[in-house]
């Protein structure tokens, strides 16, 4: 051990029990499913799913599903320092690209938005919410902005990605 590793202050879990425990389960599972499916794509288990191959889809996916682990890692451990602080960056840019590529996803819908859009703006407007609270040195403001995001802005909506005739279903259980 070095000095600075004994100066440091133990972790405290900033964040409250309760929303811990929704962001690990609902993360969780979530991760977990999303694994399942795509392995099951992957390896030519499930049926080709309408719309899977358009381009939307694909950058979409490939924002969303790093940003479930990646978001949960940044909820649980230490707060503030530079690596906290870059992590939290390149999780807000997947959030934001993930909310901006669902735009572009509307097959479902006969080229129209679909119920499950209401969540691009919400995903939107909760990111620059918890960035000005962090600008304006409102942490708890922050955080609670944060854990919302997660849950409200990934994690239901992420549940949601598995109804049937989405990809994701289509991928899991077809």
């Amino acid at each position: 051990m070095t000095a600075a590793t004994l100066s440091r202050p133990p972790v405290t879990p900033d964040v409250p029990l309760a929303a811990r425990i929704v962001a690990i389960v609902g993360g969780g599972l979530l991760g977990l499913g999303s694994i399942y499916a795509l392995l099951r794509a992957l390896v030519g288990l499930a049926p080709v799913a309408p719309g899977a191959h358009d381009v939307a889809v694909a950058i979409h996916l490939m924002s969303v599903l790093p940003a479930i682990p990646l978001g949960l890692y940044v909820l649980l451990t230490r707060k503030g320092g530079a690596r906290h602080r870059l992590l939290g960056r390149v999780w807000m840019g997947l959030m934001v690209s993930t909310a901006l590529s669902a735009l572009f996803i509307r097959q479902l819908n006969h080229g129209g938005f679909s119920w499950i859009h209401i969540f691009v703006p919400v995903t939107l407007l909760a990111a620059w919410a918890a960035i000005a609270a962090a600008r304006a040195g409102r942490i708890a403001k922050h955080r609670n902005r944060l854990i919302g995001m997660y849950v409200g802005a990934l994690v239901i909506p992420g549940m949601f990605a598995f109804a049937p005739g989405r990809v994701m279903w289509t991928w899991a259980f077809g």
